[in-house]
C-alpha cells in the first residue's frame, strides 16, 4: 500500500511529544500531547465514576479510538434494531489519570476530543466540564482552573457516553471515545482553537500558467494573561519541499481577557503549484505568535491552492478546467472494525475507489474524523462536507436522534464543524442535511436553511452550501422559491427532476447529491454540462439499513472489505480514463440468477446458456472461449455493457479490448478446479508513514 506523508493536524501544532507530560513541559509554545493510551473502560453505569478517589483498577485498560459497540453482540434484541446493525447500546465509562509538571502551571491547558458517541459529559477532578450530545462533533474543554501541577498531584478525566435511547440512528454510529484525544498546553496567549484560516486564491486561472497566488491569514489570538500584551504574527508560506516561498510579520495589542483578529496577506509571487485531482499539491502556513523574541504559539496549517467554481452552465470546474464530480457517499463506519476506523483502512478504500474512476465523497450524513479529510487532501478527492441526517422532524428507524438536539446545538455544531474543516483544500461545498423531513414550504423551514448558509458563509466566504433534497415534487422547493436561496441546488434520487429544474430556470446551479447505480443516472450527469456531478449510495457496504438476520447494507460498490462487486466494474468503465474490460456472467443458466465474475457454474449439468456481460470504456471488445473467438463488439453510444451468449464450456473465457486497433487491456475467468487448499491472505500491514492525527 502506498504510503503518505500525512500533515499534522489542522491549526494545532508543530511538535508532538509522545513521552510524558513532565517532558513536554520543557517545551516552548504549543505542546500537545497524545490522550489515546492508557483510559480504563466500564460498559455499564458506574454512580460516582467521576470522582478522582473512584475505584477503577478492575475496569479493562485499553487505548482510544474505541467502539464498544462493534464488540456485541449482535442480537434482534438489540434496541438500536436495524439503524443500528443490531449491535448494543447503552453508557460507558472511561477515565483517564495523569500529571503535570509544576511549571505549567502558568500556562492553559486543554483537552480535544475528535468525536465521543454519544451524549457525553466530561469531568475533570470531579467537576463537570459540560456535555456534547452529537456524537460526531469534535469539541474541547479547557481543564486549567480545575487541574493539579506538581509532583505526586494526579488528575483524573472521566467521560460517560450514553446512547441508551434507541432507535438514534438510521445507520450504524459506533459507541464511546471512538476518535483521537489530545491534551494541548499553550502559554496564556495563543492561537484559539481552528483559529488560523488560510484562503488561498491562484491568479490568472483559465488564462494559461498560473504564476502568482494570493494568501489570506486570519489569526485569532486570545490573551488569557493578566495584562494587555503586543504580540507580533509571523506566517511564512512553505511549498511541497519545505522551501519558504512568503512570508510576512504583524503586530497586534490584544488586552487581558480579550481576543483579537490578526489578518495578513501574503503572495507567492512564482512557480505557482495548484492542488487538483491529479496533483493535490500541499502548502503549509507555519504560524507563530511571538511577545518580543519569545515563540508563545506555533501552529502549521497544510492548505492548496486551487480554484473550485460552480457554474449553472457549466457544472462544476476546477483550476479553470470543467470535469464531473463523480463521487460515493460514504458512513463513517469500516464493516467489523466499526466507527474506529484505522487510518489505514480508509487509505485502502480510497485507493479502490481512485481505480474505479472515483474523485469524490460526500461525508454522509454527518462530520467525519479530521485524518479522514487530511488523506482526501493528499490523495486528491473532492469532498462534499455534511452536517446532519434529521433537523427537528424524526425519521423512521431514527425517531430518537439528532432531531432531539437540533434546536439547540446546530449552531454549535455547525461551527465546530466548518471552523475545523475550512482549511481543507479537498472540501468544495458544504451540505446542511440529507432527505430533511421538516417542512420547507412555509416561513420556518426557509428560515432553518437560510440560519445555516448564512453561518456558513459567515465562518467560511469561500465556498458555496447546499442541502440533499427529499421528494421536491412534494415539498414544493422548486416552486416556492426556496431553492433560489441554496448557493447549489443539490436532489437525491430522481436525476430527471433535477434536470427539469434546471431547464425551467437556466440559472439555477445543480448537483446530485445521491444517486443509484442504474445507466439512465449516470447518462443524466454525462449528457448534460449543467450537471456538476453525483454522490452514489453508497461507496462501501456499511452496518444498519438491514433488517435481521441480516446487519449490513449491500448496495454498495464494494463489500465491506473493499472487494469489487460487478457494479464497480461497470461504474469503472464509466468513470475511469484508464483502459479497463471486465467480465461477469449471470449465475444461473439462460440469464438466471445474480452477477458474478467467474466461470464456474454452481451445476455444470444444468448450465449450458451463459448470458456474459463485458464492462470497459474501449472502443472495441473481443471474447474468446478456449482461444476460439466469439465476436468483437464496438462501444454501445449509451455506455450500456456488450453482451453474448454463450454456449458453456469447461476452460477460459477472454476478452480483449482495444483502441485504434491496439490491445489495451484484457480479463480472464477460468473454471476452477477441485478445492485442494484454503490460504488466507492478509493485505499490507504497514500503515501510513508520518505524522497522523492526533497532533
Amino acid at each position: 500500500m502506498k504510503a503518505f506523508l500525512l500533515a499534522a493536524r489542522r491549526a494545532t501544532t508543530v511538535a508532538l511529544l509522545l513521552g510524558s507530560l513532565a517532558a513536554s513541559a520543557q517545551s516552548p509554545g504549543r505542546v500537545t500531547t497524545s490522550f489515546d493510551p492508557n483510559w480504563r473502560f466500564l460498559k455499564g453505569e458506574a454512580k460516582g465514576a467521576e470522582q478522582p478517589a473512584f475505584a477503577d483498577a478492575k475496569w479493562r485498560t485499553l487505548a482510544v479510538p474505541h467502539d464498544w459497540s462493534i464488540e456485541g453482540p449482535y442480537d434482534q434484541a438489540n434496541p438500536t434494531s436495524r439503524g443500528g446493525g443490531y449491535l448494543p447500546a447503552g453508557v460507558g465509562w472511561y477515565r483517564k489519570t495523569f500529571t503535570l509538571p509544576a511549571t505549567d502551571a502558568q500556562r492553559r491547558v486543554r483537552v480535544e476530543f475528535d468525536g465521543v458517541m454519544a451524549n457525553s459529559e466530561v469531568w475533570i477532578n470531579g467537576v463537570s466540564l459540560g456535555q456534547r450530545p452529537y456524537g460526531y462533533s469534535s469539541f474541547s474543554y479547557d481543564l486549567t482552573k480545575h487541574l493539579k501541577f506538581g509532583k505526586g498531584q494526579t488528575n483524573v478525566l472521566a467521560v460517560r457516553a450514553d446512547n441508551t435511547v434507541q432507535p438514534a440512528s438510521r445507520y450504524y454510529t459506533g459507541a464511546g471515545i471512538y476518535r483521537h484525544v489530545r491534551l494541548v498546553s499553550t502559554a496564556p496567549a495563543h492561537f484559539e482553537e481552528g483559529g488560523v484560516y488560510v484562503a488561498a486564491t491562484p491568479e490568472g486561472v483559465g488564462k494559461g500558467n498560473v504564476e502568482a497566488a494570493t494568501i489570506k491569514v486570519q489569526a485569532d489570538v486570545i490573551n488569557q494573561s493578566a495584562a494587555s500584551g503586543e504580540y507580533v504574527l509571523q506566517t511564512t508560506i512553505l511549498d511541497s519541499s519545505g522551501k519558504s516561498v512568503a512570508t510576512t510579520e504583524t503586530k497586534q495589542t490584544v488586552a487581558a481577557g480579550k481576543s483579537a483578529t490578526v489578518s495578513q496577506d501574503l503572495r507567492i509571487a512564482k512557480s505557482v503549484q495548484l492542488w487538483s485531482t491529479n496533483t493535490p499539491v500541499l502548502y503549509k502556513a507555519v504560524s507563530t505568535l511571538r511577545s518580543g523574541t519569545a515563540a508563545l504559539d506555533n501552529v502549521t496549517t497544510p492548505f492548496g491552492i486551487r480554484e473550485a467554481k460552480f457554474d449553472a452552465a457549466t457544472g462544476f470546474s476546477l483550476n479553470g478546467i470543467p470535469m464531473k464530480i463523480k463521487g460515493v457517499c460514504l458512513h463513517h463506519d469500516a464493516g467489523g472494525l466499526g466507527a474506529a476506523v484505522p487510518l489505514a483502512a480508509w487509505q485502502r478504500r480510497l485507493e479502490v475507489l481512485r481505480e474505479a474512476g472515483v474523485n469524490g465523497i460526500r461525508t454522509a450524513h454527518n462530520p467525519v474524523a479530521p485524518e479522514f479529510l487530511d488523506l482526501c487532501d493528499q490523495m486528491g478527492f473532492l469532498v462534499m462536507d455534511e452536517t446532519f441526517d434529521t433537523w427537528t422532524a424524526a425519521k423512521n428507524n431514527g425517531e430518537q436522534g439528532y432531531n432531539r438536539f437540533f434546536t439547540k446545538w446546530w449552531e454549535a455544531d455547525t461551527r465546530a464543524m466548518v471552523v475545523r474543516d475550512r482549511n481543507h483544500p479537498s472540501i468544495v461545498i458544504y451540505s446542511v442535511g440529507n432527505e430533511i423531513h421538516d417542512n420547507l414550504n412555509n416561513p420556518e423551514g426557509f428560515k432553518k436553511y437560510k440560519d445555516q448558509q448564512d453561518l456558513i458563509h459567515q465562518l467560511d466566504p469561500t465556498r458555496p452550501v447546499t442541502m440533499a433534497l427529499f421528494r421536491p415534487g412534494q415539498s414544493k422547493v422548486y416552486e416556492n422559491g426556496f431553492v433560489e436561496t441554496m448557493d447549489v441546488v443539490g436532489q437525491n434520487y430522481r436525476e430527471n427532476e433535477l434536470v427539469a429544474a434546471h431547464q425551467a430556470k437556466p440559472e439555477r446551479k445543480v448537483i446530485g447529491t445521491e444517486n443509484g447505480h442504474q445507466l439512465t443516472a449516470w447518462l443524466a450527469l454525462r449528457d448534460n454540462p449543467y450537471m456538476a456531478g453525483q454522490f452514489l449510495w453508497v461507496g462501501f457496504d456499511y452496518l444498519g439499513e438491514s433488517d435481521w438476520p441480516r446487519t449490513t447494507y449491500d448496495q454498495g460498490l464494494f463489500d465491506r472489505i473493499s472487494g469489487w462487486k460487478p457494479r464497480a466494474y461497470q461504474r469503472q468503465s464509466w468513470w475511469s480514463d484508464k483502459p479497463m474490460v471486465r467480465m461477469v456472467r449471470k449465475s444461473d443458466n439462460a440469464g438466471a440468477g445474480v452477477l458474478v465474475a467467474d466461470w464456474t457454474p454452481t451445476d455444470f449439468d444444468t448450465y449450458d446458456d451463459g448470458k456474459v456481460e463485458a464492462y470497459s470504456n474501449a472502443e472495441e471488445v473481443e471474447l474468446f472461449l478456449n482461444d476460439k473467438s466469439l465476436g468483437k463488439k464496438a462501444k454501445p453510444a449509451d455506455d450500456s455493457p456488450r453482451t453474448w451468449d454463450v454456449t458453456f464450456a469447461k476452460g477460459t473465457l477472454r476478452a480483449v479490448a482495444r483502441n485504434k486497433g491496439q490491445e489495451v487491456a484484457t480479463d480472464e475467468l477460468k473454471t476452477a478446479r477441485p478445492p485442494a487448499s484454503f490460504s488466507l491472505l492478509a493485505g499490507p500491514a504497514s500503515a501510513p508513514v508520518g505524522t497522523t492525527r492526533p497532533m
